[in-house]
């Protein structure tokens, strides 16, 4: 084994030297494919529009396991409110403390480890080992996995499974595997009436009583009672805005913005139709209702079986801890994977990720290839 693939930390600190912020990749594909190519792997990039995307995979034969995750990070913020440069991958007292450290070049390093290790003790795999790496899911996430898994698809490329690195774990390494994720809507509703005098109502259309009553209906709307790995689907009201800093004036105009995230008992097409439903039902005269709703992801859930079993047996083994499988928290890049193969998420601890002197604790580091080298053990075995 090289020095970039013999422990995880060395990579990890060559990728946050690259200062990727999306969508800029600033070299890091580059850094992750020569360290992929020491291992044996065939590496082929897929840019779309201003992102880089790399597949690479070692092994022609199924089943093809694939570990997938992004080499883009989030800005800095205010550069002068860090302790380190947060592009200099610098060690402090046991931690690695730079932006990506946590999400999640280390994840990405533990993963080229975890195969260098594998392929030291056991050789060349009974099937293939893959990597889906891109360089805009902090960003719109349009130019990344999304195209590159039809392109992949469209060079005859097949997923068995998908393993994500996000960093899912909360309290203590390894203790939330996520199998699954909720849906996001995201909403915005615009109502126009007709402006005018307060004291002639009857020459104005106001806008604001159609929004409250499209907004009570939003809020008494039961969406469900949770489903299998879920949690209640909730809607949350985020912004209400007229803009009429006037007693006296009937605004032209009123607005509101939601968000729903939703488990598996509604689609996003679902709960546009009721949406628009309830909408309709909302009008009142002289005022027209717009919507305007984009569904971000659709909820999935990866069932319980040996896939998950391996990655719940390979923590308890590394770190004593009995892992829970959960679907809550954001979206991730997951949401594409789970339409070509089972796909789970483990990762380091989160409670850092996107914040001034996000930091990993080297030794944790460890421990994931580790994990990373137990679950291919199990896949492989």
């Amino acid at each position: 084994m090289t020095n970039l693939t013999s422990s995880p930390l060395g990579l990890t600190q060559s990728l946050i030297r690259c200062a990727s912020v999306t969508p800029e990749d600033a070299g890091a594909l580059g850094v992750l494919e020569d360290a992929l190519r020491t291992l044996g792997f065939d590496c082929k990039r897929y840019p779309f529009e201003d992102v880089d995307n790399l597949y690479a995979r070692l092994g022609t034969e199924e089943p093809n396991f694939c570990f997938a995750g992004h080499t883009d990070v989030v800005p800095v913020g205010d550069a002068a409110a860090w302790s380190v440069d947060p592009f200099g991958a610098e060690v402090r007292d046991g931690k690695l403390i730079a932006r990506g450290a946590v999400d999640m070049k280390s994840q990405i390093a533990a993963f080229v480890t975890a195969v260098a290790r594998h392929l030291e003790a056991h050789g060349e795999p009974k099937g293939s080992i893959s990597f889906l790496i891109t360089g805009d899911e902090e960003g719109p996430a349009v130019n990344g996995t999304i195209k590159l898994l039809k392109a992949i698809e469209a060079d005859g490329e097949t997923l068995s499974h998908g393993l994500v690195g996000e960093p899912t774990s909360e309290q203590t390494l390894g203790d939330v595997i996520k199998n699954g994720r909720r849906g996001s809507l995201n909403a915005k509703v615009v109502v126009t009436g007709k402006q005018g005098h307060v004291a002639y109502p009857d020459k104005a259309a106001n806008p604001v009583p159609a929004l409250l009553k499209f907004l009570h209906k939003l809020e008494n709307w039961h969406l469900d009672d949770g489903a299998p790995g879920f949690q209640p689907t909730n809607l949350e009201i985020t912004s209400v805005d007229v803009g009429n800093a006037a007693h006296n004036v009937i605004a032209a105009r009123a607005e509101a913005k939601f968000n729903i995230r939703f488990n598996t008992n509604h689609t996003g097409q679902s709960l546009k139709d009721e949406i628009t439903r309830l909408a309709v039902e909302s009008k009142t005269a002289g005022c027209e209702i717009d919507l305007d709703l984009k569904v971000t992801g659709e909820s999935f859930y990866t069932q319980p079986s040996d896939f998950t079993s391996m990655i719940v047996d390979a923590v308890k083994d590394v770190t004593g801890v009995d892992a829970e499988l959960t679907t809550g928290g954001g979206t991730s890049d997951a949401r594409f994977i789970k339409d070509y193969c089972p796909v789970a998420e483990l990762g380091l601890k989160n409670d850092t990720a996107h914040k001034v002197d996000e930091f990993t604790e080297v030794s944790e580091l460890e421990q994931l290839a580790d994990i990373y080298t137990g679950i291919l053990a199990r896949y492989f075995g």
